[in-house]
């Protein structure tokens, strides 16, 4: 793909949502430069998001206080960077970031997707735990013949 200002191979990919439509553009690292997308002082997205945050949500008075458990971000980090550092920091931060989230996207849950053939899989595995489970208690409460079956049933269900 070629950048949308010159022809060098583009290297950032910039998609703005204005109102029900998208505007995106292909950059190379040269211009996406000189139109500020690389420099997140520049590009003030953060402070948009944490300037409209609604009256009602209180935010922590020492912001260095609250870490994500898992990536070990902090509410400055995302101030910042502009990002969060994994998925878990939603919930971590969830009310200092609702009200921007809501203004940027269409809505605050996200209901991903999964790949085609995926589906399949994922369904017949939970179902093989479950029969595993069932026969360690059956196993447990001494019903061989219940335990056999079911070992029976998850053979045939791996093959």
């Amino acid at each position: 793909m070629k950048c949308d200002y010159c022809d060098s191979p583009a290297t950032v990919f910039y998609t703005q949502a204005i109102g029900d439509g998208m505007k995106k553009m292909n950059l190379c690292d040269a211009c996406a430069a000189d139109h500020g997308l690389t420099d997140g002082d520049a590009y003030p997205m953060v402070e948009k998001i944490m300037d409209d945050i609604p009256e009602h949500v209180e935010l922590l008075a020492d912001d260095s206080a609250t870490v994500c458990e898992r990536c070990g971000f902090s509410l400055e980090d995302y101030r910042k960077v502009g990002r969060l550092g994994c998925s878990y920091c939603y919930t971590t931060f969830a009310n200092e970031i609702q009200g921007g989230l809501e203004k940027l996207h269409s809505g605050i849950t996200h209901e991903g997707k999964v790949p085609d053939g995926i589906v399949q899989d994922i369904v017949r595995e939970k179902e093989l735990q479950s029969m595993r489970d069932e026969l360690e208690a059956a196993i447990a409460a001494e019903d061989f013949e219940k335990a056999a079956k079911l070992r029976d049933s998850i053979k045939e269900r791996e093959s």
